[in-house]
């Protein structure tokens, strides 16, 4: 049975004296909705009436909203002392507060509420229906509870708390203000299991809700056994996001540097924009390391972030005595968009070698990482004409050698495609004229390279205009063009012998360098044509509607003059040691940024022919939600070209290239070559084409030459589960919600375990044959396998790895284990060969806001820490 009062505007409290209340005023300013049959067992009492000074003033309170009053045994008002008493499961509801308790005592003019729970007979010394008060999303809980619902402050006996994923308790909670909580002998923990796993345990805490907690003299209790240092303070976050904090250490022993503690540090959040971390790592052996990491980011204007690092490693390993290394780290970020049509986009990484990468990353694919690269670009774009200009900034660092290669800078200005004699607004009827477009991009280069410790500087100037024109006729798209380039160079090389060279294998030449402005100019000229036409086959069956097949040939002219004939002036000679004349390119790349000059005469006709199949599904007609797909069934291309001006061996390889996709879990794909010329027998040129055909040798028409393969798959319960989903709720998944990836996939994959996906499989197979030289064919086999299952609902099994059929062996084998502990995460890798052989445990808690506290142990494993 449950009475139910809904003040609805407490006039007669605020505006009326005691003695102008009546018993009789009741039932005129308040509602009273109780069924008829128990309207007599309401007690109101209207007692301690008294006699009132008509002239007292008028009583104000800050009750100015509606409260809602409910009870399931019994409710008294008292009208002249202004309270109001709920007895048995009582409900009051004031704003956005919600307060429950078994008996809610409430006096208006002090604006206090008390709420207790009442004895539980089948638990002596146990309370039951104790009171629950919530308000602003969060939940308080307690023996017994005061409250000022004008203020908002009150205290709780025995309370607990919970916020997001993590939850507080104590002796008594009072709260201060509307954000701000004291508690006393409180005990903070994210683990959800009753008793908790874990808890911080203090005498003093502060809460500020949905920010943090503050406590002092706190003690890490673990499976109730209390760690024997207590930490002088500390700052728990009740929400995720950046925030300021001491960055918890991670403890363990490195066989080389001794027992460690790495990443203690502090992170500040300075503002919404600014953030700084500061971490080191040090080593009982002596070895420490420095970090530092810079961010800043205002939306829609720019972003970016700077990191440095320096590492001091010491050893003094028995075999191998004593060393010592200096590391250090230098990774800049940025991007602004200054204007919509200018912008800047710079990732720069500068390390001294390889060992930081190794002693610092706990990623294996960035420890087997050789190779760093960099880049830095400012462009501009005009939107009216679409002209663009860059300002670039490249850099190559070879960890193993030591080589860096530079381009600083690369100065490119670029005209689209642009229509000279196109009449304004005439896209239909246009002349041929009309049709004629041409485009230019000119480009300054300087490359800086370091080899070996010797510096080589050179640049150079290149201007690429190309003009073309695309009529169509009848049913073919023809396209001639002409293509010149011009680069500016402001040195040259000079080659000459000296002999014969000192092992008396052939020529020592030397290179002399002659610094004089010169210009290099070549041209191209083409004409292509294709066309597309299909065919269709419509059988209406097993839910096919229609199978088409697309064909696009092709036919391209190409003329190249032959540069190096002296006529042009690029190409000079020296004599060697033997008397023949040796024929060179004076602005090769050894000298020059670009690609040198073009030799040798190009009259080529290629031909090529693109097949597309596809199929067109029916929809189901007992299913008014089905639509119709389209699905390729096969990419099918073939080209081959001809050679006019060459001496011999004018047919160029036939290519052929095919990929297809079999549903949403197998894709293939291949290419392969195939010449029409024998090879050489001689002993002195094994395996070269000769300008004999096969066919008129007898050995059929075609020859492979090289031929590769691939072919994956990837399964997974959840994707087979979603399938199913969509069978059964017509729901279509889009791929632009598939997880995040990287363009760079590495050997090993070290995302936390998702113990919702019951299994994945991953496999894909790579088949390479090459038979450029038949005495000497090369063939490589290898296949990558990626398993998880879940053992059980808590234990997850994943394995990876590949193996080389060709060398017959195993490449970066990885077996993980992980064990969902509820509170915890733990997890067991194991690399059984390799350079990073050797395993890693770790046990965890897996709040993100206390990921730091956890143990872990390795042992030979990667260096990272």
């Amino acid at each position: 049975m449950k009475f139910c009062l809904i003040i609805t505007s407490f006039l007669f409290f605020f505006n009326l004296t005691e003695a102008q209340v009546p018993d009789s005023a009741f039932s005129a300013k308040a509602k009273l909705e109780v069924p008829g049959q128990v309207q007599d067992s309401l007690k109101l009492a209207a007692t301690d009436t008294a006699a009132a000074d008509t002239t007292a003033k008028k009583k104000t309170f800050d009750v100015d909203t509606v409260i809602y009053a409910s009870s399931s045994d019994s409710l008294f008002f008292y009208v002249n002392r202004k309270k109001m008493n709920l007895y048995g499961n009582s409900d009051l509801k004031y704003k956005d507060t919600d307060l429950r308790s078994a008996d809610i005592f409430v006096d208006f003019p002090t604006h206090l509420v008390d709420a207790k729970g009442v004895p539980n007979d089948s638990l002596p010394g146990k309370f039951k229906d104790t009171p629950v008060l919530t308000q602003g999303g969060e939940s308080y809980s307690g023996e017994t509870m005061t409250y000022n619902f004008k203020t908002t402050q009150g205290y709780i006996t025995e309370a607990s708390t919970k916020n997001q994923d993590s939850k507080y308790s104590g002796q008594k909670i009072k709260k201060v203000d509307k954000n701000t909580y004291f508690i006393k002998n409180g005990i903070y923990t994210t683990c959800t299991r009753t008793p908790p796993d874990y808890y911080f345990f203090s005498p003093e805490m502060k809460v500020i809700q949905k920010k943090e907690i503050i406590a002092e003299w706190i003690w890490l209790y673990v499976g109730g056994v209390p760690f024997p240092i207590p930490l002088p303070f500390g700052v728990f976050p009740l929400e995720s996001g950046r925030r300021s904090g001491i960055i918890t250490p991670a403890f363990g022993q490195d066989g080389t540097y001794g027992y460690y503690f790495s990443h203690f540090g502090y992170f500040w959040a300075i503002n919404d924009y600014l953030d700084l971390n500061l971490t080191g790592d040090y080593y009982t052996r002596g070895s420490y390391g420095i970090y530092s990491r810079f961010r800043y980011n205002k939306r829609y204007n720019f972003s970016g972030s700077i990191e440095a690092g320096y590492k001091l490693l010491k050893s003094n390993d028995p075999v191998n005595g004593y060393s010592l290394s200096k590391n250090w780290n230098l990774s800049i970020s940025h991007h602004e968009d200054f204007t919509p049509t200018l912008r800047m986009d710079a990732n720069l990484q500068f390390v001294s070698g390889k060992q930081y990468l190794q002693s610092t990353t706990t990623n294996l694919n960035e420890a087997l990482t050789n190779n760093i690269i960099s880049s830095a670009t400012i462009s501009k774009t005009w939107d009216e004409s679409g002209n663009s200009l860059s300002l670039s900034y490249s850099r190559s660092q070879d960890l193993v050698s030591g080589n860096i290669s530079e381009v600083l800078p690369s100065l490119t200005f670029n005209i689209p495609q642009q229509y000279p004699f196109r009449r304004a607004g005439n896209y239909t009827s246009q002349k041929w004229y009309e049709l004629i477009g041409f485009n230019y991009t000119g480009q300054f280069q300087n490359d800086r390279n370091k080899v070996k410790g010797q510096l080589d500087i050179k640049g150079g100037i290149q201007h690429n205009f190309n003009v073309s024109a695309s009529p169509k006729i009848g049913y073919f798209n023809i396209s001639p063009n002409i293509s010149y380039t011009e680069d500016w160079y402001n040195k040259q090389a000079a080659l000459h012998s000296v002999g014969i060279n000192s092992e008396g294998t052939g020529d020592s030449v030397v290179t002399d360098i002659i610094h004089k402005l010169a210009a290099v100019r070549t041209f191209n000229l083409g004409l292509s044509a294709s066309t597309k036409f299909f065919g269709m086959f419509q059988p209406n069956m097993f839910g096919t509607a229609a199978i088409r097949h697309i064909v696009t040939p092709s036919i391209s002219y190409t003329f190249t003059p032959d540069f190096s004939k002296p006529g042009w002036g690029y190409y000079s000679s020296y004599t060697d040691y033997q008397g023949n004349r040796i024929k060179y390119d004076k602005f090769s790349q050894q000298v020059e940024p670009f690609s040198g000059t073009p030799s040798g005469e190009q009259q080529s006709l290629s031909f090529s022919v693109g097949n597309v199949f596809e199929m067109k599904t029916t929809a189901d007609p007992t299913d008014t939600t089905s639509k119709v797909q389209k699905i390729q069934l096969l990419n099918l291309t073939a080209g081959i070209g001809y050679n006019f001006a060459a001496d011999s061996l004018r047919f160029s390889d036939l290519n052929i290239g095919y990929r297809t996709q079999v549903g949403d879990w197998l894709n293939f794909s291949g290419t392969s070559g195939f010449t029409l010329y024998d090879y050489n027998h001689d002993s002195k040129s094994y395996g070269n084409d000769i300008n004999k055909f096969l066919i008129n040798e007898g050995k059929g028409l075609l020859r492979l030459r090289n031929f590769n393969f691939s072919v994956s798959t990837s399964l997974s319960g959840e994707k087979l589960k979603s399938a199913e989903t969509k069978k059964d709720t017509n729901k279509i998944q889009s791929e632009a919600f598939m997880p995040n990836q990287n363009n760079y996939k590495g050997i090993y994959n070290n995302k936390e375990a998702d113990f919702s996906i019951p299994w994945s499989l991953s496999l894909s197979y790579n088949y390479s044959y090459s038979n450029s030289n038949p005495f000497n064919k090369q063939t490589s086999s290898n296949i990558s396998a990626s398993l998880d299952f879940n053992l059980t609902p808590k234990w997850k099994i994943s394995m990876t790895g590949s193996y080389d059929f060709t060398h017959k062996e195993f490449a970066a084998p990885q077996i993980r284990i992980s064990r969902d502990l509820e509170c915890w995460l733990m997890d067991f890798t194991w690399n059984p060969v390799g350079t990073f052989a050797g395993y890693y445990f770790e046990i965890r808690v897996k709040a993100p806001q206390l990921q730091d506290l956890k143990i872990e142990k390795r042992g030979e494993f990667y260096n990272g820490k």
